[in-house]
């Protein structure tokens, strides 16, 4: 596999698609960045670390309506990968779904959200975008 984050959304979004509460995915310190955003952000229920094997998995709960059984996460699009990088710097911060959804970028400061790093004034490499 070469590119894990891609992996990480693919799963996510077969997951969604399928209906299913929770989803399995192999563990990484980025990916339990990116569960920790999505959250605090609310797109989650919950999610959490088991440590079975030499890499353990994230075990993350998805969150949907009660009414209608539509789930919190509409869109997972992967922006920067392996063959093609992108990079932004503070100023230039991507608007996703005009300010709706959220761009999680890895900055020199950590994963954080384009709200966090353009208020810090740092900018980093767009990892995905999600609304």
């Amino acid at each position: 596999m070469t590119d894990p984050i891609a992996d990480f959304l693919t799963r996510l979004r077969n997951a969604i698609n399928a209906n299913h509460r929770v989803v399995e995915v192999p563990a990484s310190n980025l990916k339990k960045e990116i569960c920790k955003i999505l959250f605090e952000k609310g797109y989650i229920l919950n999610y959490k670390f088991v440590e079975d094997g030499p890499q353990g998995t994230l075990k993350v709960a998805l969150k949907y309506d009660p009414q209608n059984k539509v789930c919190a996460i509409k869109s997972l699009t992967r922006v920067s990968t392996p063959g093609l990088r992108k990079y932004v710097g503070y100023k230039d911060m991507p608007r996703v779904l005009n300010g709706l959804g959220i761009a999680i970028l890895s900055t020199s400061r950590g994963v954080m959200t384009d709200k966090e790093a353009a208020a810090q004034k740092v900018g980093g490499e767009v990892l995905c975008y999600i609304y």
